[in-house]
C-alpha cells in the first residue's frame, strides 16, 4: 500500500463543528488536520468526519478518512463487516488502549489525544509514517490516563442457542440491545482481524458482561486474511501455499484469543474466522482448508472452539467436501451464508450429514434494515443451533513416584459423561490436541496411575472431557517435573571395618536444587538381586545428601527420590564400593641359616574358614606359587618356609576374591638365608 493514493473519493470535504482543516484539499497532495492541539499530516483526498457533529456516522475502516472524536450512538453502518483501507481516528485520551493487528495506536498525553491509525494487512509501516507526522501544538495534558483494566474471562460464547440472532458491522449501544432483545437471543460481534471493517466503540468488557447478564448469546467473529482466489487485494490474502496458510491461521487464532479474553470471553467459547465468498479452485480450496486447520488447532490448544463463517457455495461446499478428511482439522462449528435457503438451517451446499451435533449457524437473510423496539439497524439475520462444550475437569493434579505417577481430577457436575481422555508428552508442553502426544487414559474414573515413566524426565499431561454427544471440553493441564540424582562414593574400595561416604546432588529438571526433600539411600550386596533402603537423608539447600556407611561386603549403592505432588521420583546411577578383607602378615624369623625354617602366618578379617590362601615367591619380575593353605576358623593361615639355597627371598600371601569381597594380599616379606 502506498501512503498517498490519488483518485479516492472523499467522504467529506472538510471539518465541521469548528475544527479546522488547513489548505484547500483539491490543490494539495497533503493537508494538516488539527484536533485538540494535535496536528497530523494526511493525504489530501482523505475525508474528515467530525463525530461530535455527526454522532451516527459509521467509523469505517474500509475507506481512507480521518475521524475526530468518539461516538457510542447507534451508527449508520452497513451490515457486511469485511474490508480494510487506511486512515486515522483521533479521540479524547481516556484509556491507554494498546495496538492490535490492523490498528496502530499512539498515546499523545500532552494533547490528551489517542491517535489510532488503521491499515490493511502488510501496511503497518505506512500507518506508522502517518502517525510519525503528528505533533503537539497546544498542550492539554491529561493528568492521569487509565490503563486497560484486567479482565477475568468468564463469559462462554455461545452457550445453548437455538433461535434467532443477528450480526451488525458495529456492536450496538446498550439502548439498541435492550430494544432488540425480545426478538433475538444472539448477536454476532466482530472482535478482531486485520480486515475488520468497522470500529467498535461500544464493544467493551462492560458491554459484554451487561448483555450476558441480560441473556444475550454471542457469536465471536474474526475478519482476517481472505482466500487466495478472493476479490480482495493481494495484501489481504492468505498464502496459496498450504503449509504457510496453516501457520497464518494459527497466528490469527492466537490474536483472536487475546482479543476475546480482553473482552471477557472464556475458554469453551467459539470464534469464527470470516472468509468471504470466493470462486473456488483446487489450489485455493487447499489453502483455505489449511488456514482454517491452523486456526482450529490453535484455538483448541488454547481451550477455545474453532468455527468458520462464509458463503455456503464456497466455504460451505469446500468444508463439507472435506468433512471426513483426515488431512485437515475440521472446524467445530459451521456458519454458512445462504440467503433465502429453506428450510432455515439448511443449504444444498451443506449436506445434512455434516455438523449435526448442534454445530450450525445459518445466515438466511442479509443487508436488511429492520426496526425493533423503535430502533432501526442494518443487519444480517441468522438462525443458530448451537450447544456449548462441556466444562473441563477441575482439580487436575499429579503426584509422582519412582517411574510412576498418580493423576487425580474432579469430573464436571451436570454433564452426561462420555469419557475422560488424558494424553501426555515428554517435556513441559502438553499435547495440544486429542490426537497428539501419547494416550494415557480413557475412561470414567477420577484417578489413574500411569507407570513406566522414564527416569529423569518431565511429563506434561492434558485431560479432556467428552460428553455423551461427543463434544469435547477444553483441556486441563498439569505438569510433572522430573528430578535427577547423582551418586558419588569417597572411594572405590575400603578395607573391611572401614567406612565410606556416599553422596548425591538432587536437582529439578526445571532448574535449581531439590532442597529439603527426603532422599533415600538404597544398597544391595554385590551378589544380591534386590535393593534395600538403608538410610533416609533430608537434602540441604543445594540439594545435597550424604550418608556414611560401613559395609561388611562389597556393595552397590543407589540414591533415590520417591517423588511428591508435581514431582517425579528418580533413581541415580549405581556406585560399587568393594570391600577388601583385612589381612595381617608375620615372617618369623626374618633371617635363618640354610636348612632352618621360617613361619609366614597371619589372619584374614573377616575370617573365611576353609577358603584358600596362596603363598607366592618372587622370581625376577614375576610371582610364582610357593604353597597353598586353608584358613582356619579364626581366619588364620600359616606357611613353613625352608629354602634350599642361600640368598634373599621375597614372599607374600594372596587371598582371591569371592562373591562378597574383593581379593587382597599381604605386603611383601623378605627372608634372608645364610
Amino acid at each position: 500500500m502506498r501512503l498517498f493514493r490519488p483518485g479516492v473519493v472523499a467522504l467529506a470535504l472538510g471539518l465541521v463543528g469548528g475544527v479546522a482543516a488547513a489548505g484547500p484539499a483539491a490543490a494539495q497532495e497533503t493537508r494538516t488536520v488539527s484536533y485538540r492541539g494535535y496536528q497530523v499530516t494526511v493525504p489530501s483526498d482523505w475525508a474528515v468526519v467530525d463525530l461530535s457533529a455527526d454522532p451516527t456516522a459509521c467509523v469505517r475502516f474500509d475507506r481512507p478518512a480521518v475521524y475526530l472524536g468518539r461516538s457510542t450512538a447507534q451508527s449508520n453502518c452497513p451490515a457486511d463487516a469485511a474490508g480494510r483501507s487506511h486512515g486515522l481516528v483521533l479521540e479524547p485520551l481516556v484509556t491507554a488502549t494498546p495496538s492490535m493487528p490492523g490498528l496502530l495506536r499512539r498515546v499523545v498525553q500532552d494533547a490528551g489525544v489517542l491517535a489510532t491509525a488503521y491499515y490493511e494487512p502488510g501496511a503497518e509501516r505506512a500507518a506508522a509514517e502517518v502517525l510519525g507526522t503528528g505533533r503537539v501544538v497546544s498542550k492539554s495534558r491529561v493528568a492521569q490516563v487509565a490503563q486497560p483494566a484486567a479482565v477475568a474471562p468468564s463469559v462462554v460464547a455461545t452457550g445453548t442457542l437455538k433461535g434467532e440472532a443477528f450480526d451488525a458491522c458495529a456492536a450496538p449501544p446498550q439502548a439498541t440491545m435492550d430494544a432488540w432483545k425480545p426478538d433475538f437471543q444472539g448477536i454476532g460481534i466482530y472482535i478482531s482481524g486485520g480486515v475488520r471493517r468497522c470500529d467498535q466503540p461500544n464493544l467493551t468488557p462492560d458491554w459484554v458482561t451487561t448483555n450476558a447478564g441480560k441473556g444475550w448469546q454471542f457469536l465471536l467473529i474474526d475478519v482476517g486474511l481472505q482466500a487466495p482466489c478472493s476479490t480482495f487485494s493481494a495484501e489481504k490474502k492468505m498464502s496459496a501455499e498450504p503449509a504457510t496458510a496453516l501457520g497464518q491461521g494459527k497466528t490469527a487464532a492466537a490474536q483472536a484469543v487475546l482479543a476475546a479474553q480482553g473482552l471477557g470471553f472464556a475458554p469453551r467459547s467459539a470464534i469464527y474466522s470470516d472468509i468471504e465468498h470466493y470462486t473456488s479452485t483446487a489450489a485455493c480450496k487447499a489453502a483455505v482448508l489449511s488456514y482454517v486447520s491452523g486456526w482450529t488447532q490453535e484455538l483448541h490448544a488454547r481451550g477455545y472452539q474453532g468455527g468458520v463463517y462464509g458463503s455456503a457455495s464456497s466455504v460451505g461446499a469446500d468444508f463439507a467436501s472435506a468433512f471426513t478428511s483426515t488431512a485437515y482439522t475440521r472446524p467445530d462449528n459451521l456458519w454458512f451464508a445462504h440467503w433465502g435457503s429453506t428450510p432455515v438451517g439448511t443449504s444444498r451446499f451443506v449436506p445434512s450429514t455434516t455438523w449435526t451435533n448442534h454445530e450450525r449457524v445459518h445466515q438466511y437473510a442479509g443487508d436488511v434494515t429492520e426496526t425493533h423496539g423503535g430502533v432501526s439497524m442494518q443487519i444480517d439475520r441468522n438462525y443458530a443451533d448451537l450447544t456449548a462444550l462441556p466444562p473441563p475437569v477441575t482439580n487436575f493434579s499429579v503426584t509422582g513416584a519412582s517411574s510412576a505417577a498418580t493423576l487425580r481430577w474432579t469430573k464436571p457436575a451436570g454433564v452426561t459423561l462420555g469419557q475422560i481422555m488424558i494424553r501426555t508428552a515428554v517435556g513441559s508442553t502438553p499435547p495440544p490436541l486429542v490426537t497428539s502426544g501419547s494416550s494415557v487414559y480413557n475412561g470414567v474414573a477420577s484417578l489413574y496411575t500411569v507407570s513406566r515413566l522414564a527416569n529423569s524426565a518431565s511429563y506434561a499431561f492434558r485431560a479432556w472431557v467428552k460428553d455423551s454427544t461427543g463434544k469435547v471440553s477444553p483441556g486441563a493441564d498439569v505438569l510433572l517435573v522430573g528430578t535427577k540424582a547423582t551418586v558419588t562414593a569417597s572411594g572405590a574400595w575400603i578395607t573391611y571395618g572401614g567406612s565410606v561416604s556416599v553422596a548425591t546432588t538432587v536437582t529439578r529438571l526445571d532448574g535449581g536444587p531439590l532442597s529439603g526433600a527426603p532422599i533415600v539411600l538404597y544398597a544391595k550386596a554385590k551378589n544380591a538381586t534386590a535393593y534395600t533402603a538403608i538410610a533416609t537423608v533430608t537434602s540441604d539447600a543445594n540439594g545435597v545428601a550424604t550418608s556414611v556407611q560401613k559395609p561388611g561386603v562389597s556393595t552397590h549403592y543407589q540414591w533415590g527420590y520417591n517423588g511428591a505432588a508435581g514431582l517425579l521420583g528418580t533413581r541415580s546411577a549405581v556406585a560399587l564400593v568393594e570391600v577388601r578383607p583385612g589381612i595381617s602378615s608375620y615372617l618369623t624369623p626374618a633371617a635363618i641359616k640354610l636348612g632352618a625354617t621360617s613361619n609366614f602366618y597371619g589372619y584374614l578379617t573377616p575370617p573365611h574358614q576353609g577358603t584358600k590362601a596362596y603363598l607366592q615367591r618372587k622370581s625376577g619380575t614375576s610371582w610364582v606359587a610357593a604353597g597353598t593353605g586353608l584358613l582356619s576358623a579364626n581366619g588364620k593361615y600359616s606357611f613353613v618356609i625352608k629354602p634350599t639355597a642361600k640368598g634373599t627371598y621375597t614372599y607374600r600371601v594372596v587371598w582371591l576374591a569371592d562373591a562378597d569381597h574383593q581379593g587382597t594380599q599381604t605386603p611383601s616379606k623378605v627372608l634372608t638365608v645364610s
